[in-house]
C-alpha cells in the first residue's frame, strides 16, 4: 500500500478549504484518509500566520516510513525548509491558453482594421462650418460687409432692369366666358352676309 502525503478539498463553492492527510494513494481526493497532518487555506494572505499549518514531526515519521508527497505539499515544506528546494524548470509557465491567444489575435484585427467615416451628404455646409472656424473675427465683419454690399447691388439691378408688371384683369366667371364665345360665333357669319351684300351692289353698279 503507497501512502501519499495530500490535499482534500472542503469549504463552499469558490471558497476552498484544503486539509494535509495521509492517505493511501488508490482513495479518491476527498475519500477516506489514514491522519490528519495539517490545514491550509488559499484565502488568507500569504503572510497571515493561518495560512498553513502543519504538523512537521508527523510529518517527517511518515517520510521515514516511505511516504510519498503530492507537489503543492512539498512546496510548502520547502518553504517551512523541511525539505530542500528543487530546482523546476516549467517552461510553459504564464503562457496563455490557446482560446486566449485566438480572443486576443481577433481583438487585435478588429482594432486594426481602419474604420471609414461616415458619408454625409451635407459635405458643403461641414466645409463652410470649417471655415467660419478658422476665420478671425476681423475677417468675419469683411465678409458680412462685402455680403451685404452685393445683395444692395442685386436688388438694384433687379429694379432696374425689370419692367413694370402689366396688370392683367381679373378672370372672369366660367358662365360670363362662354356667353361671350356663343356671341363672337354669331358675329362671325353676320360679317360674311355684309361682306357678300357689297359685292352685289358693286356688280349691280358695274351694270
Amino acid at each position: 500500500m503507497a501512502i501519499k502525503i495530500r490535499l482534500t478539498r472542503g469549504g463552499s463553492k469558490k471558497r476552498p478549504f484544503y486539509k494535509v492527510v495521509a492517505a493511501d494513494s488508490r482513495m479518491p481526493r476527498d475519500g477516506r484518509f489514514i491522519e490528519k497532518l495539517g490545514i491550509y487555506n488559499p484565502l488568507l494572505p500569504k503572510d497571515h500566520p493561518e495560512r498553513v499549518k502543519l504538523n512537521v514531526e508527523k510529518i517527517q515519521e511518515w517520510l521515514g516510513k516511505g511516504a510519498q508527497v503530492s507537489d503543492r505539499i512539498s512546496r510548502l515544506l520547502e518553504n517551512l525548509s523541511v525539505l530542500p528546494s528543487k530546482s523546476r524548470n516549467n517552461p510553459k509557465k504564464g503562457l496563455k491558453h490557446k482560446a486566449t491567444q485566438e480572443r486576443e489575435t481577433a481583438k487585435s484585427e478588429k482594432e486594426s482594421i481602419p474604420v471609414e467615416p461616415k458619408k454625409s451628404d451635407n459635405l458643403d455646409e461641414k466645409i463652410t462650418d470649417q471655415s467660419t472656424v478658422n476665420e478671425t473675427p476681423e475677417e468675419k465683419n469683411t465678409v458680412t460687409e462685402d455680403t451685404k454690399n452685393s445683395l444692395n447691388e442685386d436688388q438694384k439691378s433687379e429694379t432696374v432692369n425689370s419692367p413694370q408688371e402689366k396688370q392683367e384683369p381679373a378672370t372672369e366667371n366660367p358662365k360670363d366666358e362662354l356667353q361671350n364665345t356663343l356671341e363672337d360665333t354669331d358675329k362671325k357669319p353676320v360679317l360674311e352676309n355684309t361682306e357678300g351684300d357689297e359685292d352685289s351692289k358693286e356688280k349691280k353698279s358695274d351694270d
